[in-house]
């Protein structure tokens, strides 16, 4: 369960970089962690290039991106060349990490109810605590609230 003021869950996954990345590699940096449904849909590929435009921007905060969803790392791989994203993609494809991030669940899209991924997102501190939890994300306008978050994070 994902809470505000905690420490983030740990995670050690197979990455797009071909190393595996856990959040234990990341101290003292902002982490951005966005869960995504899949690789190569429109919805998914708007998110993944407007983070990758915003880039610069993130990393002038001290803040690095990840991307994760069920896909597999070849999936990822293509994915990440085709749009020359400048971030890493992990693979859960267990759903473990999904799960601890509250980030799978029960979706309904026009009035089916299924199983899934939930667009969500995850900003975390340096410390490793959660600094703000994004539910439920519409792409339009979220890197800038991402952003916005990260800003008002590092002013306090």
């Amino acid at each position: 369960m994902i809470k505000e003021g905690r420490k983030a869950p740990a995670f050690n996954l197979p990455s797009s970089t071909g190393d595996k990345l856990s959040l234990q590699d990341l101290a003292g940096k902002y982490v951005i962690v966005y869960f995504y449904p899949r690789d190569n849909t429109p919805g998914c590929t708007t998110e993944a290039n407007d983070f990758n435009k915003a880039l610069r921007k993130i990393k002038a905060r001290d803040a690095v991106v990840i991307g994760v969803s069920k896909d597999s790392i070849e999936s990822h791989c293509k994915f990440a060349d085709k749009y020359k994203l400048k971030f890493p993609l992990l693979s859960d494809p267990d759903g473990k990490m999904l799960e601890k991030y509250d980030a799978w669940g029960e979706k309904n899209m026009y009035g089916k109810k299924s199983m899934g991924i939930i667009r969500s997102t995850v900003l975390i501190g340096p410390d490793g605590k959660v600094i703000k939890h994004f539910p439920k994300v519409k792409v339009k306008g979220h890197v800038e609230a991402v952003i916005e978050a990260l800003n008002d994070a590092r002013c306090d």
